[in-house]
C-alpha cells in the first residue's frame, strides 16, 4: 500500500515536525530521559500499575475479587493479542519510519527498520490501560494516562507518526473492549477455580490477615467446621 503521509503539506507530517522539535530545543539529557522512558520506561509503569491494581484486589478481596483478577489477567493478554493483530497491519499498509521519507528529524533512537503503522508501543499500553480500566476505573484512568503519555514519546522520539499512535490506541482500544466479554466469560470461572485452590488461591485473595483469619477458601473448611458444630451440639 502506498505511503500515508509523504509531505510536509500533510497535518500529520507537520504535527510530527512540531513535536519532533521540541526535541531539538531541548537539553541533551532530556532527550536521553525521554529516548529511556518512551523505549522501555513507561512499559515497565504500566506492568508495575497492572501488578499494583492486582495487589489491591488480592488484599481487599470479597465476592468480586476473581473477576477482577480475571479482568487485570486480560489486560496483558490483550496488549498480546493486539500485537499480533498488528503484525498483518504493518506487513499490508508498508508505511517506512518517519525518518526515512523526511529530512530533519531528531531521531533519539537508532536501529529501528521495520514499518511504522501502527506503533507497538501505544498498541500496548492502550491495551493495558483499557484492560486496567475493566477492572478498577481508577488505576483504568491512569494506564490510559501513562498510554497518552508514550504516545507523544514515540512522535517526540521521531520514530513515528501521529497517526500511527492513533492507530495503535483505536488498536488497543478495540482489542481489549470488544474481545473483554469472550474473555471474562473464560478466565472468570478459572480465577473462580484458582481462589477455591489450596495452594494457588493466594493468586486472587490473601490467605489470611493480621489477626489470622483466613480470607482464602480453603476446600474442607466449611465441613471441619460444620462437624465440630455437630459435636458440640451432641
Amino acid at each position: 500500500m502506498a505511503v500515508l503521509a509523504e509531505s510536509g503539506s500533510n497535518p500529520d507530517v507537520n504535527l510530527l515536525y512540531d513535536i519532533n522539535g521540541l526535541a531539538k530545543d531541548a537539553p541533551h539529557w532530556f532527550d536521553r530521559g525521554m529516548e529511556f522512558v518512551g523505549e522501555y520506561g513507561l512499559l515497565l509503569a504500566m506492568a508495575l500499575l497492572v501488578l499494583w491494581c492486582w495487589w489491591g484486589v488480592r488484599r481487599r478481596g470479597g465476592e468480586d475479587a476473581a473477576s477482577s483478577v480475571a479482568a487485570l489477567v486480560w489486560a496483558p493478554l490483550a496488549a498480546g493479542i493486539a500485537v499480533l493483530v498488528n503484525v498483518p497491519i504493518r506487513g499490508f499498509v508498508e508505511r517506512p519510519r518517519p525518518f526515512v521519507d523526511h529530512q530533519g528529524l531528531d531521531v533519539l533512537v537508532s536501529g529501528k527498520t521495520d514499518f511504522s503503522f501502527v506503533s507497538d508501543h501505544a498498541t500496548i499500553t492502550m491495551a493495558l490501560g483499557v484492560g486496567l480500566f475493566v477492572a478498577n476505573r481508577r488505576f483504568g484512568i491512569a494506564g490510559i494516562g501513562l498510554a497518552l503519555l508514550e504516545g507523544f514519546c514515540r512522535v517526540y522520539m521521531g520514530v513515528h507518526y501521529p497517526t500511527d499512535v492513533v492507530g495503535g490506541f483505536a488498536l488497543g482500544t478495540a482489542v481489549a473492549l470488544l474481545l473483554s466479554p469472550l474473555a471474562m466469560a473464560l478466565l472468570t470461572p478459572l480465577m473462580k477455580a484458582v481462589e477455591r485452590s489450596g495452594r494457588a488461591g493466594w493468586i486472587v485473595r490473601r490467605r489470611a490477615d493480621g489477626s489470622g483469619r483466613s480470607d482464602a477458601l480453603v476446600p474442607g473448611a466449611r465441613r471441619a467446621v460444620e462437624a465440630e458444630e455437630r459435636d458440640l451440639a451432641a
